[in-house]
């Protein structure tokens, strides 16, 4: 009799040590995918689409730069007939840009690397909007950029303008022409300048004379 309640025993034992294992193996899988679907949507990113008249060297994998700092890529390049579609991905669905806010494309660097830089152009209050991310239903009536928004891009910075125009100056500069219009120019000014100084000399003359004369008839009739 103590054998067989033994053996059952044992039994029960085995069973509730199972049932605990199982048990925990459940709760971890639960923990771990719960933690998992938090940390994919928190990482979660977004799209917008930025229309510019010129690639200005964009291409798949170009930064996209916030502030200066790294917050995604270009992914996609849509060429068009009146202009260039950039489909920009964002690393995450809680970097909230404002919707009043500048999309350039900029050549930065020693080697003229181009990269998307958003600069907001007023100041907002991020604290009235801590729930809010661009994913979520309320982005919509908040003050920043939701996803797949379609905005206007602009070119900026770009040094390959800046040579041209250089260029064109020093051009200018090495014009006969121009060294021609501006020597008269200087002699005509001078000219000027010497006919004002012999004007103004000649009305402080007159002037001069003018005060002596008014003195000599004052003094004739009062005395």
């Amino acid at each position: 009799m103590i054998d067989i309640f033994n053996f059952q025993y044992k039994h029960i034992k085995k069973y509730i040590y199972s049932f605990i294992s199982l048990l925990t193996f459940v709760l971890f899988i639960i923990i771990f995918l719960s933690s998992f679907h938090f940390y994919i949507k928190k990482k979660s990113g977004y799209k917008l689409f930025v229309e510019f008249s010129d690639v200005y060297g964009l291409k798949e994998g170009t930064k996209v730069n916030f502030r200066g700092i790294k917050i995604g890529y270009v992914k996609h390049l849509n060429i068009q007939m009146n202009a260039v579609v950039v489909l920009l991905y964002i690393n995450s669905s809680n970097i909230l840009i404002p919707k009043n806010s500048v999309i350039e494309a900029n050549q930065v660097g020693l080697f003229n690397d181009v990269v998307v830089s958003i600069t907001p152009l007023e100041l907002v209050n991020y604290s009235d909007n801590i729930l809010i991310n661009a994913l979520s239903k309320d982005c919509l009536k908040s003050p920043f950029l939701c996803s797949n928004f379609y905005l206007k891009g602009y070119r900026g910075l770009n040094y390959d303008d800046l040579v041209r125009a250089t260029t064109r100056i020093s051009q200018r500069f090495d014009d006969p022409r121009f060294f021609n219009l501006f020597y008269l120019f200087l002699q005509n000014s001078f000219h000027i300048a010497d006919e004002t100084l012999f004007l103004i000399n000649n009305c402080s003359s007159f002037l001069y004379l003018s005060v002596e004369s008014i003195k000599l008839l004052l003094f004739k009739y009062l005395s």
